[in-house]
């Protein structure tokens, strides 16, 4: 198995680099690489460009095993070289387990900051490479389409500076305060439900927000912790563009959010939307797939021209090793709706709202589909420290010297 480097010869894809890679597959209720927790038992390179990882999960029935493997041929079939992965899933013998549970319980020490936000939810940061490409649009519409599935959708609008989600979806009011922490407000989709949380609600929309990295961190770190999210289904963040202080933030404080990314057509624009994916697994973040906003326009006589070149979106799921999620033609219905407040996906007879329904289907069913992790390892863990207490308890305080 072998790649060209750039002089030309060829360099063989190492055990190293593998591992290297398993590293960004993140076990999203221990919050550890399966490498550190040692759950990669076993790596082979028979050649031919094949790579065989086997992985020792905790418990046979664990649901996040089909997770796990496809972030590990994700991660590995990215690799130089590389043309198959083949992943093995095995189950850990009592030692392994006892090993695993005391790492996971080491790594714990470290928590990142506590929020209210629900074990269950599956948090999605939708993000780019630059402005202009029509993500907050792409986050409102996926957030109602979702909601249209009667699930609850929290929308976090982390664009400090350029905060749009209130208007796009026609919501303003004051934010109010329970038991010190902020109110989200919300709105009703059907049977479902948004709960959004922006600085458009605590600013004035016309001033500017002349902040720092630093206190920019501090704002996103307290719409997370210093909320009553509720019940979620699925949190979307709303990321200002590029790869700065916040996304940097964002991996550290919220460690088991996914990433969309969202580009535009252009090759220009494609190439720069592939930084953003690479700083999320740099940062240990999954990537979960690729939207294409802005592609190709359909005039009033049914003939569709490609204004801003076509196939970006393909070329750049291709290049990180995740799905296209789907392509949102370029419609001036959307920014319509947007100034409006009206989402176009609201509108079931749209065409568009199509688009974004048979977005959200695929997130629900393939992408980020709600677990359940009742059985699972960190449930496991709960349910031993649960006992390990109860017996400290109710032996009195004697027994504990």
């Amino acid at each position: 198995m072998t790649s060209v480097d750039a002089s030309g010869s060829s360099t063989p894809v190492s055990e190293e680099q593998v591992r290297a890679a398993l590293r960004g597959v993140v076990d999203p209720e221990l919050g550890a690489d399966i490498v550190e927790l040692g759950m990669v038992t076993a790596i082979r390179l028979p050649g031919a460009g094949a790579v065989e990882v086997e992985v020792a999960l905790t418990i046979a029935g664990c649901p996040l095993r089909n997770q796990i493997r496809s972030d590990v041929e994700t991660h590995v079939g990215a690799l130089p070289g590389v043309e198959t992965v083949t992943t093995t899933m095995g189950v850990m013998d009592a030692e392994q387990r006892k090993a695993v549970m005391a790492r996971a319980r080491l790594v714990a020490r470290n928590p990142a900051p506590a929020t209210d936000i629900p074990d269950t939810a599956r948090v999605i940061a939708i993000a780019s490479g630059k402005g202009g490409v029509g993500k907050s649009s792409v986050t409102v519409n996926l957030a109602v389409a979702l909601a249209r599935r009667g699930l609850t959708i929290g929308v976090l609008d982390a664009d400090i500076w350029g905060f749009s989600i209130p208007r796009l979806l026609g919501m303003q009011g004051d934010v109010e305060s329970r038991e010190k922490k902020m109110v989200p407000l919300e709105r009703r989709i059907g049977d479902g439900l948004l709960r959004v949380l922006s600085m458009g609600f605590l600013a004035d929309e016309d001033s500017a927000i002349m902040w720092r990295g630093l206190i920019l961190n501090r704002a996103v770190q307290q719409f997370l912790e210093d909320v009553h999210w509720g019940d979620l289904d699925y949190l979307l963040i709303d990321m200002p563009p590029g790869t700065g202080d916040i996304q940097m933030g964002l991996a550290r404080m919220l460690p088991r959010t996914e990433v969309i990314v969202v580009t535009t057509p252009p090759v220009a624009a494609q190439k720069v939307a592939a930084r953003t994916a690479d700083m999320a697994r740099k940062g240990y973040l999954r990537v979960a797939g690729v939207i294409e906003n802005m592609s190709d326009f359909t005039c009033e006589h049914g003939t569709s021209y490609a204004l801003f070149g076509s196939g970006g979106g393909t070329r750049l799921a291709a290049e990180v090793g995740v799905p296209l999620i789907g392509q949102v033609p370029l419609d001036p219905s959307i920014s319509a709706g947007g100034d409006a407040g009206t989402p176009v996906a609201l509108d079931e007879g749209h065409a568009l709202a199509k688009v974004f329904a048979d977005m959200a289907e695929r997130v629900v069913t393939t992408i980020a589909p709600v677990v359940p992790m009742d059985g699972c390892s960190a449930r496991l863990l709960e349910r031993v420290d649960a006992a390990v207490d109860a017996g400290v308890l109710a032996a009195g305080p004697a027994s504990r010297g």
